[in-house]
């Protein structure tokens, strides 16, 4: 008796997907044990099993769970934002935030050309010091030209902006104290430069309340560009590649990115309930996660760090041009 065509593909699939969600439940465990990130934890354990990608039951599971799995996750971050989040910063806030990233991003293809490094390292780092960090070097890396470096280079991203977002997490609340900013000004500051949404949280919280809301607030307010951004990345790859068509449509939209923007919409108009919407914003988490540590087990820590050093000297100039500029709006322009 054949079987349902469903039931085949899930069963070819079910070895790596479970590879990947054991990894994902031993991160999540460690990093609540520990305190460290999770996103880190899953990447440096799935590397760590890189020797099951050579095993041909759970490549397909694994490729499922490094794409699909995290397009979904990253559409998920749509029910983490609302319009009332972005208007309630005012609009003076809400313009530096947007330049802001769009001048880091700029400026990491500036600099990956000086340092002569491939000017795809420059898109892909500058969108994730600018955006949300490794959600972003992962959604980002889905649209840009596949070639056999890619994956390498959003590894190293996910590894390097993960370690710089852990450090400024610790250290950026003491730079603002010793700036003497305030807790409006704090709070924007460290939703306006750190990477990752935790270590957002992480440091904020850790100065008080207020600075928790508002940084969280100012993180969220870049998350939400990730799809004008993953979209513009998404038609430049076609129309450089010369696949946009005749008719004039330059590229399809991806279907991720038109799911955030209908859960952005239905989340801002209140159609979702909180009940069912806190519990899906959360998992999206889970999700970027698993597919954090399916893109581990494809890569191997020796590739990894034979990417050299001028890639961290890209990484390491983005992340302090970032918060100079900010810091430079807070003391001379806000």
């Amino acid at each position: 008796m054949a079987r349902h065509p469903f039931v085949e593909g899930w069963q070819r699939l079910f070895p790596g997907v479970a590879v990947a969600f054991l990894i994902m439940l031993a991160a999540t465990f460690l990093a609540q044990r520990y305190g460290a990130p999770a996103m880190l934890l899953g990447l440096l354990l799935g590397m760590a099993f890189n020797f099951l990608s050579e095993t041909p039951k759970v490549l397909p599971g694994i490729d499922f769970s490094s794409t699909q799995i995290l397009r979904f996750g990253v559409a998920s971050l749509g029910l983490r934002l609302t319009i009332d989040d972005v208007t309630s910063l005012g609009w003076a806030a809400v313009a530096m935030v947007v330049l802001a990233v769009i001048t880091t991003m700029l400026i990491g293809v500036v600099l990956a050309r000086l340092l002569s490094v491939d000017s795809k390292m420059g898109v892909l780092t500058g969108g994730a010091v600018g955006i949300c960090g490794a959600s972003a070097a992962m959604a980002i890396s889905s649209v840009l030209p596949q070639g056999p470096d890619t994956k390498r280079q959003t590894l190293f991203t996910v590894i390097g902006v993960t370690a710089l977002s852990t450090v400024a997490m610790v250290f950026y609340p003491v730079v603002g104290s010793s700036l003497s900013l305030s807790d409006t000004e704090m709070g924007f500051f460290i939703g306006a430069t750190i990477h990752d949404v935790a270590q957002v949280v992480g440091a904020g919280y850790s100065v008080s309340p207020e600075v928790g809301d508002l940084g969280a607030f100012v993180k969220l307010l870049r998350v939400a560009m990730l799809v004008p951004v993953v979209l513009l990345l998404g038609v430049i790859v076609r129309l450089r590649s010369g696949d946009a068509s005749q008719s004039g449509i330059t590229a399809p939209v991806p279907w991720f990115l038109i799911v955030f923007m209908g859960l952005f919409v239905a989340n801002s108009l209140g159609v979702i309930p909180r009940e069912i919407a806190l519990p899906l914003a959360d998992s999206a988490s889970l999700f970027l996660l698993l597919a954090i540590a399916a893109l581990g087990v494809r890569t191997s820590l020796k590739e990894v760090l034979t990417i050299g050093i001028k890639p961290v000297m890209l990484l390491v100039g983005e992340t302090v041009f970032l918060a100079s500029a900010v810091l430079a709006y807070l003391m001379w322009l806000a």
